[in-house]
């Protein structure tokens, strides 16, 4: 609004302020935060809307709105409450999460929520409430009988694209698996950004349906059918203070997966020193936690450990994950052995959790489902039913990254690798990001290439080498 606008000097709306915005025609109504202007941009009885409170407003140009003073959060108290130690009962933590959800929380308020609730600070019942409070306030999927089969993982490592190998191995023996998946906020591609370049995601619940129908499975963006809405608000805010809580974690985890309507659901959980978990003294108490809380939700979960000291495949950022996979279904004699073996070793575990095979026999079934091309022939059909299969492109700028010594490639920095994809355009830039050519205890000589940028302009290639200029740590080679 202008800074000089009637309604704001009456109504005392500073700047920043928590506000009604109300449509004068159906009486829809958004909580905005105030922007005041001195430009010509707005006269003094105009209002400017973000396109999200356009959307949520169904408003037209020119239409009246009213502009009232927001009611107060009651909840916050709440938050105040834990802030200063308290524990929360579970009416107060439905009473914050409903708030979160309908947006009457700012930005500040969220943030004030997420760092009470971080370094453990939740008990295993608030974790519980927490995770219960998220799957009320969204949609809830329902499957009907049978085992509903999911898997996760809780992130943190470039290139670990397990999901479009796992999904069409379950469904080929017969198990239900209608995966949502989500995209990227931090990281150069989230699995819905990746399946994006081989097929549509954005289903609605009705299509999501009639592709598990036909298939028994499928692969679709989670936002476009409004699993756990009040987490993706919290993920989004955790992601820019950088802080990992973990009774959030579990919750944002759990909470997704009972509103998918999963029964059985596969956890993997990569462990060192530059991904998300980062010790194996963190996983124990992690895993501890997410099968107490998985147990009082009603899912069988298990959760596999793996090695999260290096990216998983060669590619890092959408298309180059893309053919990754595709390779890997393909049977492709190029195709990278870490993604296969941990595709397999997730795949393998989850058909022995829904009862197809018995305990140690699983990899060893999924195994042949993938050499034997039954999952290459359901990850085509699943895509078909999605909107059709498409081939990933590579980007048309490409530059080598060499090694400045010889030597044994001794650790990878995984997060200063999934920045620098980042920074060369992923995921936006579906094309952009990282191919490596080295792997932890592979020998290389001075001059040879350690990774190759993909970027989609010169500009963001830019970016990316001025990154790398800065920060050579990425690659450790040690000579011998």
């Amino acid at each position: 609004m202008h800074n000089d606008c009637h309604i704001c000097r009456a109504e005392g709306f500073s700047a920043r302020a928590r506000v009604e915005v109300r449509a004068h025609v159906g009486g829809r109504s958004v909580l905005a935060t105030v922007i005041r202007v001195k430009s010509g941009l707005l006269g003094d009885q105009e209002a400017s809307l973000s396109e999200a409170a356009w959307a949520r407003l169904s408003a037209q140009e020119g239409e009246e709105i009213i502009v009232t003073h927001a009611d107060p959060v009651d909840s916050l108290g709440h938050v105040r409450a834990k802030i200063y130690g308290k524990s929360l009962e579970k009416e107060a933590i439905n009473e914050i999460v409903r708030d979160i959800a309908a947006g009457r929380y700012s930005e500040v308020a969220l943030s004030a929520f997420i760092t009470a609730v971080a370094d453990r600070a939740l008990s295993h019942d608030e974790v519980f409430y927490l995770t219960d409070a998220m799957v009320s306030v969204g949609s809830r999927l329902d499957w009907g009988k049978g085992p509903i089969a999911d898997k996760h993982s809780v992130g943190g490592l470039p290139g670990n694209r397990t999901t479009p190998v796992v999904v069409p191995i379950i469904a080929a023996c017969g198990v239900k698996i209608p995966k949502t998946s989500s995209r990227a906020i931090t990281s150069p591609a989230g699995t819905a950004d990746t399946m994006e370049v081989m097929a549509p995601v954005d289903l609605s619940v009705a299509d999501m349906r009639r592709v598990v129908d036909a298939e028994g499975g499928c692969i679709v963006w989670g936002g476009a059918v409004d699993l756990s809405p009040a987490d993706d608000v919290l993920v989004r805010v955790e992601r820019q203070l950088d802080l990992d809580s973990e009774g959030q974690l579990v919750a944002s985890v759990l909470s997704k997966k009972v509103a998918a309507g999963s029964t059985h659901v596969v956890i993997d959980l990569p462990v060192g020193p530059t991904a998300k978990i980062r010790s194996p003294e963190m996983a124990l108490h992690l895993v501890a936690l997410l099968e107490q809380i998985a147990n009082r939700a009603g899912l069988q979960v298990q959760v596999i450990q793996s090695d999260g000291r290096q990216p998983v495949g060669y590619g890092i950022g959408p298309a180059l994950e893309a053919r990754d996979v595709l390779s890997v279904l393909r049977n492709d004699p190029r195709a990278p052995d870490s993604l296969r073996r941990r595709a397999l070793d997730l795949a393998g575990a989850l058909l022995e959790l829904v009862g197809v095979v018995e305990r140690g026999k699983g990899k060893v079934l999924a195994a042949e489902v993938l050499r034997s091309g039954q999952a290459w022939q359901k990850f085509q059909r699943i895509c078909e039913k999605q909107g059709g299969l498409r081939e990933p492109v590579l980007a048309p700028i490409k530059q080598e990254v060499l090694s400045p010594t010889t030597g044994i490639v001794t650790a990878i920095d995984n997060r200063l690798l999934a920045r620098v994809a980042k920074l060369a355009g992923a995921p936006s830039a579906k094309t952009a990001g990282i191919d490596l050519h080295r792997e932890l205890g592979q020998p290389v000589e001075k001059g040879q290439p350690l990774y190759t940028l993909h970027a989609e302009t010169r500009g963001e290639l830019a970016y990316a080498l001025e990154f790398l200029g800065r920060h050579k740590e990425i690659f450790a080679v040690e000579a011998q």
